[in-house]
């Protein structure tokens, strides 16, 4: 059973930008900690953005996309995004939205360990962005 959607993925030149989605339902959207991960070709899933929709607590990043990626949030309409500008090969990956079990964000992804892909409950199949160099 699918719980959370992501679309928005595609081929992108290297410097382009996307715009990934995550449909959640309203069960699972709030309050919760809504994550997006990445996992490229024969490498481990990466949390690179989390977002905490039960309040205003700054979002968190991998360092690898601090700067260019943005994590938002539409409470009327319990979707996140991800707004991934300035993209460059090694972006490339399948991307997944996930969720922890209406639970906030952990203390240690703000602290700079980033999102664990253990501490999550829902996930969606995730959606394929590709960077052509």
């Amino acid at each position: 059973q699918v719980e959370l959607v992501e679309s928005g993925g595609g081929l992108v030149q290297a410097g382009g930008s996307l715009r990934l989605s995550c449909a959640a339902p309203e069960s699972i959207y709030r309050p919760n900690c809504m994550v997006w991960f990445r996992q490229a070709p024969g490498k481990e899933r990466e949390g690179v953005a989390a977002i905490f929709t039960g309040a205003t607590n700054p979002p968190i990043y991998a360092g690898s996309v601090k700067g260019r990626f943005t994590i938002s949030q539409d409470n009327a309409k319990n979707m996140v995004y991800l707004e991934m500008n300035s993209l460059k090969a090694e972006d490339t990956a399948i991307y997944y939205c996930a969720a922890r079990g209406n639970q906030v964000c952990k203390q240690s992804y703000y602290a700079g360990t980033g999102p664990a892909a253990d501490d999550m409950s829902f996930w969606g199949k995730g959606t394929l962005v590709t960077v052509s160099s």
